[in-house]
């Protein structure tokens, strides 16, 4: 069985249908018609775009290039997460970084090694769809519990400083609104779990039963994908939870609170 394919006419008629949300962001004044449009171009564009560099990539089959890939993905979505908060301090960039690139890719590592056996472990083929369902993941969770963390930082600056000058420990401050976070953090991967196959058919099961293959080796490889993001968003938000502590106390507990920067009011 071989797929349908897609022409730029199908792709028209698709995009069209984009159309009805304009027609009510007009109606009703909510001002979405050109934040849909703009994803709308762009979403053609960029995925027209990784076509043609993906294409070339699979063709040459080269590790160096294929890390360099992993690499830009990491970096943008470490950008991403930076230039989404309301609250940012320096070294933002780096935690996230950190925090995005030691769990992805150390899964990304195992499941094509351990789990999946390919050979070899750099065929582009496998290890770039899976590290981009597994970074954007981890983009979420982290872009989550980061704006949840600093937000409830900045904003009970005086409760926190209470809580140190009665007593309390810079973690025991902390660690409420740390385990906040990490919980809004994982909740989405989590909702999704609790829903998969009964509600959504998650994307790579999809595209695999579409291109023709065994609907049970497509329900396995999901299986295996949704502890692949489970796993790395949840080492992902603790990471990140972390980091931030060691940027905003100091080694004497003292909560450093002018290192947050609303960039709002800034």
């Amino acid at each position: 069985m071989s797929p349908y394919e897609i022409t730029w006419i199908d792709i028209a008629i698709a995009a069209s249908l984009v159309l009805i949300n304009g027609v009510i962001s007009f109606t009703l004044r909510l001002g979405l018609g050109k934040s849909l449009l703009i994803g709308s171009i762009r979403t053609i564009v960029q995925l027209s775009l990784i076509g043609l560099i993906l294409r070339w990539v699979f063709a040459l089959d080269n590790v160096f290039i294929v890390l360099g890939i992993l690499l830009m993905m990491t970096t943008v979505a470490a950008f991403s997460v930076k230039g989404r908060m309301p609250v940012i301090y320096t070294g933002l960039f780096q935690d996230t970084f950190i925090a995005i690139f030691l769990p992805s890719w150390v899964i990304l590592f195992i499941g094509v090694n351990i789990v999946l056996h390919v050979e070899p472990w750099y065929k582009p083929q496998y290890i770039i769809p899976i590290a981009g369902m597994i970074i954007g993941n981890v983009l979420t969770g982290v872009s989550l519990v980061m704006d949840r963390l600093l937000s409830e930082l900045k904003d009970k600056q005086g409760e926190i400083e209470t809580l140190i000058t009665l007593g309390a420990t810079s973690w025991e401050a902390y660690e409420k609104r740390a385990k906040k976070a990490i919980k809004a953090g994982m909740m989405p991967t989590i909702n999704s779990m609790m829903v998969v196959g009964l509600v959504s058919l998650p994307g790579m099961m999809t595209g695999q039963v579409l291109a023709g293959q065994d609907p049970e080796q497509a329900v396995r490889y999901q299986i295996m994908m949704m502890f692949f993001l489970t796993a790395t968003t949840g080492l992902a938000c603790i990471l990140v939870v972390f980091a931030v502590f060691k940027r905003i106390f100091n080694k004497n507990g003292v909560f450093l609170s002018q290192r947050l920067i609303d960039i709002k009011t800034s």
